[in-house]
């Protein structure tokens, strides 16, 4: 006596799913205008200004600003991406990364990093250390509080 089976398969197009929806680029215009996307701007600014005032001066000689130097510089090129990613939207195409988990870690990790490099750049900064980059190196301990 024969016996009949019943198989049954489904498949799934990733690929063409992902060139599908990836194919048109928005764009939130909305985001720069809601308290995150201030926060973003402010960071970038900031941020910006820490390590153009420290670049500005022989930093390279005092191992302590080259930690500010890196903090600032490594913050301000992932908040820049990461403004990239909210401004385009990309975060709804990648549904598979937990986007408030990697927020959460991103600021904790930038707070910690950050803070531990202002307390290092203003216990840094005397006058006998060199005199010329005195301000510069004052500028950018306020910067980072």
């Amino acid at each position: 006596r024969p016996r009949s089976h019943t198989v049954t398969t489904t498949s799934s197009s990733f690929t063409a799913n992902l060139s599908a929806s990836s194919s048109t680029l928005a764009y939130d215009r909305e985001f720069l205008r809601t308290l995150p996307g201030l926060l973003m701007v402010t960071e970038i600014v900031l941020g910006l200004l820490v390590w153009t005032l420290i670049a500005g001066t022989e930093y390279f000689l005092y191992p302590a600003f080259g930690w500010v130097m890196f903090v600032a510089v490594f913050y301000w090129v992932l908040t820049v991406f990461f403004l990239i990613i909210y401004m385009t939207m990309t975060y709804t195409r990648i549904p598979q990364v937990p986007w408030t988990t990697v927020g959460l870690c991103f600021n904790g990790s930038a707070f910690i990093l950050y803070l531990i490099a202002a307390i290092v750049d203003a216990s840094s900064v005397t006058k006998e250390l060199d005199s010329h980059n005195y301000n510069s190196w004052a500028a950018s301990s306020v910067s980072l509080f």
